[in-house]
């Protein structure tokens, strides 16, 4: 996806004649720097090993429900610990019911009220009583991204075009620029003036 359209280009400074391929280009720079497939609300799915803390941070941000949805979180599906494992964070008498009436290694869906989530941070923890066993893993099915292209994006794909415009071994006077091309560029193009457009957006996994 392009993130500047054909009229936006001179209101950030790219003449208008500039070439829509060059556009597309930056964009997937961009993508790949943020490690995004995009910056519209799409769907995610990742697993984590839980720790101790029973909490978590989502990779992609902000969290955003879809179109006709009310949540961003899609499905929750929990694996408890096997019997041989220490069960993290909890009682002995825990332990023993978890033993009981837990199933290990097996995957169960989980409903959205056993999570507490912050659409912004990404924090998502896991809530239970003082005899709730704990899960040993969690994956989470959810949706994140922006209904419009931030401000920040489009200013440094107009950067990186301006970049590129002005790196000689690149070859702009091409009617079609060749993607493989600007991204063997792209530690020439991805300056320091892009990067701290970009530092918000850039999707980190961080541990629990």
């Amino acid at each position: 996806m392009a993130y500047l359209t054909g009229d936006e280009y001179e209101m950030y400074g790219l003449e208008a004649t500039t070439a829509d391929s060059l556009v597309a280009a930056a964009s997937d720079l961009i993508d790949a720097h943020c490690r995004r497939s995009g910056f519209g609300i799409v769907q995610y799915m990742e697993r984590f090993r839980m720790g101790r803390s029973q909490m978590v941070r989502l990779t992609y941000l902000p969290l955003a429900a879809a179109s006709g949805a009310t949540s961003a979180i899609v499905l929750l599906r929990g694996r408890y610990v096997s019997r041989g494992r220490e069960w993290a964070g909890e009682s002995a008498l825990a332990a023993e019911i978890a033993g009981v009436f837990a199933t290990p290694n097996v995957w169960v869906d989980l409903t959205s009220s056993a999570v507490d989530v912050d659409t912004q941070s990404g924090e998502l923890i896991l809530l239970g009583g003082a005899l709730s066993p704990a899960l040993g893993d969690l994956e989470v099915t959810y949706t994140a991204g922006y209904a419009t292209t931030p401000e920040a994006v489009k200013q440094a794909c107009a950067k990186l075009v301006q970049n590129a415009l002005a790196t000689p071994a690149l070859n702009v006077s091409k009617q079609k620029i060749d993607r493989m091309y600007v991204q063997y560029f792209a530690d020439t193009l991805i300056d320091a003036d892009v990067k701290r457009l970009l530092a918000p957006f850039v999707a980190q996994r961080l541990a629990s």
